[in-house]
């Protein structure tokens, strides 16, 4: 099958022909439809973040199942699925204590005396996070997709894999956000506009979108925002307390960087919680005025949206097909596999949402 491989940090992916196993016991072979291109996948790329190569990078994908192993009973050939890089065990302290997206999952990828998912003649081939999704097959466990209805399309359906999972999941799961908050969000690729969409489904008040690209700005209107906020014209954080008589109750960083990240804690209200979503580089630190945590404003993470994705994404697929998730306009451009390297050249110029890779089989 075709896949595009990561060799070395910094350069191109290549598209190659590597080879795929049939599924063991509780694996599921599946026919990749789409798959978004994720600026987490960049972060690997271009060595901010760390894995072994080569790689078949990848996570934000769609398909139908093709084979399954002989112990698979939640899906068969067929069925429609949504991949997730929240692969769980299901019953280790994080999975039986209601923190699924935390497991560590050891069991869940193939153990060094068995043969790899993935492999070529002449060389080693790495499976990115249990999935690989840059790739015509995907071969994973079981608890690594989710089965839902045939009649969304495959390439929204995608996105639900991780942008939306990771936004909308930030705002209802992780920060709690109540009816009629006061949110920010920094950041307006898939993310943060999946943040923005949630934030209105759930009910926030004041969503006020917040980055440096006018396109992004207009785009985060439609999702809900109700006041834009351009940062390379002005200084976020004090038009944020302007705007809001002193702060907003949940901020949300949707970037990965460290300048954002802290005015997402800059921002807050007396009692506030900023959200940090995007993966801020390895090796960073973040700089907060200690005096302000008295105020109980408070600074966290967020993993995937602290999901529990079997029950989350089926959901999110109804919010769609009901008119509510916007995922058609999030998708500014549908690619080849073989267009891969130049949809993460146009991202690095900020100015699309998300490309979303399609195949024809």
């Amino acid at each position: 099958m075709k896949a595009a491989v990561l060799r070395d940090v910094g350069a191109p992916l290549s598209i190659e022909e590597i080879q795929i196993d049939n599924p063991r016991s509780h694996e599921v072979l599946v026919r990749t439809a789409a798959c978004g291109v994720c600026h987490s996948d960049l972060h690997f790329i271009e060595g901010l973040y760390r894995c072994p190569k080569p790689v078949v990078l990848g996570h934000e994908s769609a398909g139908i199942v093709e084979k399954v192993g002989s112990e698979v009973r939640y899906v068969k050939p067929g069925d429609h699925v949504i991949t997730c890089l929240s692969v769980f065990c299901g019953h280790c302290e994080f999975c039986t204590t209601g923190q699924p997206f935390n497991c560590e999952n050891p069991e869940t990828a193939r153990g060094a005396d068995q043969p790899p998912r993935l492999s070529q003649v002449d060389s080693d081939m790495h499976q990115f996070y249990d999935l690989s999704a840059f790739a015509e097959q995907m071969l994973i466990h079981e608890h690594a997709l989710v089965k839902i209805r045939d009649d969304i399309p495959l390439d929204c359906a995608a996105l639900i894999g991780c942008a939306v999972t990771t936004g909308f999941g930030a705002v209802i799961h992780t920060a709690g956000v109540e009816v009629g908050s006061t949110i920010a969000v920094i950041g307006c690729g898939g993310v943060g506009l999946s943040a923005i969409n949630g934030a209105a489904i759930a009910g926030a008040g004041r969503i006020i979108a917040v980055d440096i690209a006018g396109s992004k700005l207009n785009l985060a209107k439609h999702f809900g925002a109700t006041d834009l906020v351009n940062a390379a014209e002005t200084d976020p954080v004090a038009v944020v307390k302007e705007l809001t008589g002193g702060g907003v109750a949940y901020s949300f960083e949707a970037l990965g960087r460290k300048e954002t990240s802290e005015q997402a804690f800059r921002m807050l209200r007396t009692g506030g919680v900023a959200t940090i979503i995007g993966m801020v580089p390895q090796g960073q630190m973040l700089e907060i005025e200690a005096a302000e945590l008295l105020y109980d404003r408070k600074l966290q993470g967020s993993n995937m949206g602290s999901n529990s994705f079997r029950v989350d994404m089926p959901r999110f697929v109804e919010f769609y097909l009901d008119g509510k998730l916007k995922l058609d306009e999030m998708i500014s451009r549908r690619i080849q596999l073989e267009q891969i390297n130049e949809a993460f050249d146009e991202m690095k110029s900020g100015e699309i949402a998300r490309s979303v890779i399609t195949f024809e089989h």
